[in-house]
């Protein structure tokens, strides 16, 4: 079943993402902000990027809930990694949307504690742990 801790446009902070557009498609947007309809291009798409969104639901929570997939924010910290560890287990995280290793992580400590990380979205960690997980990372 999937999770959601942290679901939406203030989970995890925001990330940047560059597009083209020709310049027709951008002239339509100005337009639209110069009429009143947005605020600016930004505002035009994030909101058409969320109706995409919306109008995908349900295929992506059928997605999400067949790969068991954590959806929101994921915190690792360094004690549910010891715990890991303790109980002989090894974790698997499989994020859509933020991934974050807590700072007092340790690279030993997270190689010994994740098999894999496959993130969808955002992965945020220290860039030691970073590099001791880059073959992990699908």
């Amino acid at each position: 079943m999937p999770s959601s801790s942290l679901v939406g446009p203030l989970a995890g902070g925001t990330e940047k993402l560059t597009i083209n557009l020709g310049v027709v498609d951008l002239g339509q947007i100005d337009l639209l902000v110069r009429e009143g309809f947005y605020s600016n291009r930004t505002d035009l798409i994030r909101t058409a990027i969320r109706n995409q969104l919306a109008l995908h639901a349900e295929q992506l929570n059928r997605t999400i809930a067949r790969q068991s997939l954590h959806l929101g924010l994921q915190h690792i910290t360094r004690a549910q990694l010891e715990a890991a560890c303790a109980a002989g287990e090894v974790l698997q995280i499989r994020v859509v949307g933020l991934a974050r290793i807590a700072d007092d992580v340790s690279p030993k400590l997270a190689r010994a504690a994740i098999q894999s990380i496959s993130v969808l979205g955002a992965f945020h960690a220290p860039a030691a742990v970073r590099r001791a997980l880059a073959d992990r990372m699908k």
